[in-house]
């Protein structure tokens, strides 16, 4: 037996009045309105009357955080799973930009390669851990739902992987929302994506969404 399915969840939105890229960087937790956005994911797989039976969580602030919501309406502690984390990036604690690059040369280098990509984890190995972590995920109940609580670049990357894309792609056409969830299943032996909702839409209007690049 294992779990039925796997939602990968999104955390909200991160107070960071500063707009700064805070990847792995500490002290970077949910705004008032990205507490409510994982309220809003909460109820949204509470809704569907599905079990959910573990729930796991990045161990950064903001996914924690994004947890607890989960924690209180199925009474389950979150597991922290370090191979769901966001990746490490080199302009962590910068306000990214073209013009903000360009105006520095000495951080040119970082971009030499964008497919591997040459500022950060590469994708390849962002896509095996976070694999491995969900497959884990599967086998670690007998049966229901698990939520996952991550990142978007983790949870894109196994959509792509997944979906047959390649994995080299452009951050601003990622279709991973704050406090959006992604779900799979095992058929045949095989993980599948079976779902996208985006709860929080109405609540994202205005948010900052700068975490990743």
């Amino acid at each position: 037996m294992a779990a039925d399915r796997i939602h990968l969840v999104r955390h909200g939105e991160v107070h960071n009045p500063d707009g700064v890229l805070y990847g792995r960087l500490p002290n970077f937790g949910l705004s008032v309105r990205g507490a409510k956005m994982a309220q809003i994911a909460a109820e949204t797989i509470q809704k569907t009357g599905r079990p959910v039976t573990a729930l796991f969580a990045s161990p950064l602030q903001r996914t924690r955080e994004s947890a607890r919501p989960f924690s209180q309406i199925f009474s389950l502690d979150a597991v922290l799973e370090e191979r769901i984390i966001e990746p490490f990036n080199i302009f962590e604690g910068r306000v990214v930009s073209g013009t903000n690059i360009l105006i520095k040369p000495h951080l040119w280098f970082h971009l030499r390669n964008p497919s591997k990509p040459s500022w950060g984890e590469p994708y390849a190995e962002i896509v095996a851990r976070v694999e491995a972590a969900v497959l884990d995920a599967f086998n670690s109940v007998q049966s229901g739902d698990v939520v996952m609580v991550s990142h978007q670049l983790p949870i894109w990357m196994l959509h792509s992987k997944v979906a047959g894309r390649k994995l080299p792609h452009n951050p601003n056409q990622r279709r991973c929302a704050l406090s959006s969830i992604t779900s799979f299943e095992m058929q045949n032996g095989k993980l599948v994506e079976v779902g996208y909702q985006d709860p929080a839409f109405e609540l994202r209007k205005n948010a900052i969404d700068v975490g990743a690049v």
